[in-house]
């Protein structure tokens, strides 16, 4: 039912982009900037433009890529760049590594473009797709042949631990609980994502990754009544002791997907400004100054409540 939903919702996207089939039944959503922007500086002929490989949510079981297409558009607007977004194959139909294959495989296409410039790309996601962002990174830097300038995770799901917490009041969380969680990573981690000894690989869920050296710089935003909090937070603090720039901006009150539900609260907008900026700067110069403090955006006044008490 949510899958049907999903698609319903999207068959009105009045957003330009062209769909291109990249393997059968896997698709990636194409936004090229509709106009230069004013201070686009003049490119050569054989100069690419930076590029975002961006993954939709959904827990792996649902979502398709143009849920996502008002975010891309004014990605690809507003900077500048090229936006790819792929459809990857779903779980449970096809757990893991199919979702994560296909994804590599967007990536690939997307470097190969003769208008990108296979030195500047990034990838991001949001939900379980900043998860498979994440997951993207570790398998790049395993294969060496694309070298990714940044990862953009919006509330990534990056830990199949968190389904058995039991430390987390349930009235905290909306949208997505430990519940849905299991159901989700149930789903996702068939028998190609444990070894002989029952263990997890970490390029299904990132977070059990024991080596985070040499991955791209990363923003990682959540909101302090998300399920995935503690994980990305904790992802954030390993990546930093690992040697990589990342800039972790919390939104307090604010739970599992804030900004799509309540897209027009002031908090929301500055949560997407954010992330804008994070890509805009990464993408201009791929080695950013480390920023180790937390950003965090305060509901406005006059704004919908985020907290568990609206």
């Amino acid at each position: 039912m949510v899958r049907a939903l999903t698609r319903l919702s999207t068959r009105s996207s009045k957003a330009q982009t062209s769909v291109e089939q990249i393997v059968p039944g896997v698709t990636v959503r194409v936004y090229r900037p509709a106009r230069p922007t004013p201070d686009e500086p003049t490119r050569l002929p054989e100069q690419g433009r930076p590029a975002l490989l961006w993954i939709h949510g959904g827990g792996l079981v649902f979502g398709v890529a143009a849920i996502d297409d008002p975010f891309c558009r004014q990605i690809a607007d507003d900077l500048g760049i090229v936006v790819a977004s792929v459809d990857y194959r779903l779980a449970p139909e096809h757990p893991y590594p199919t979702p994560l294959d296909d994804c590599y495989r967007g990536l690939r296409w997307l470097a190969e473009q003769p208008d990108v410039d296979p030195e500047r790309i990034a990838v991001g996601g949001n939900s379980a797709g900043g998860g498979l962002a994440a997951a993207l990174t570790l398998l790049a830097r395993q294969r060496g042949e694309i070298r990714l300038v940044f990862q953009l995770l919006t509330y990534p799901m990056i830990d199949d631990r968190s389904s058995d917490r039991t430390d987390i009041t349930p009235r905290q969380l909306r949208l997505w609980n430990q519940k849905s969680n299991r159901y989700a990573w149930t789903s996702y981690l068939g028998p190609a994502a444990t070894d002989a000894a029952g263990q997890v690989s970490p390029l299904a869920a990132p977070a059990r990754a024991e080596d985070l050296t040499n991955l791209p710089p990363a923003w990682i935003g959540v909101g302090t009544r998300d399920l995935f909090h503690d994980e990305d937070v904790t992802y954030v603090h390993r990546l930093r002791a690992a040697g990589v720039t990342c800039t972790l901006h919390e939104v307090p009150g604010a739970y599992h997907g804030f900004d799509v539900v309540e897209a027009t609260a002031p908090v929301s907008r500055e949560f997407r400004r954010a992330q804008i900026a994070a890509l805009a700067v990464a993408l201009t110069d791929p080695a950013p100054g480390n920023e180790e403090n937390s950003v965090a955006s305060p509901p406005a006044s006059g704004s919908p409540s985020l907290s568990d008490e609206a």
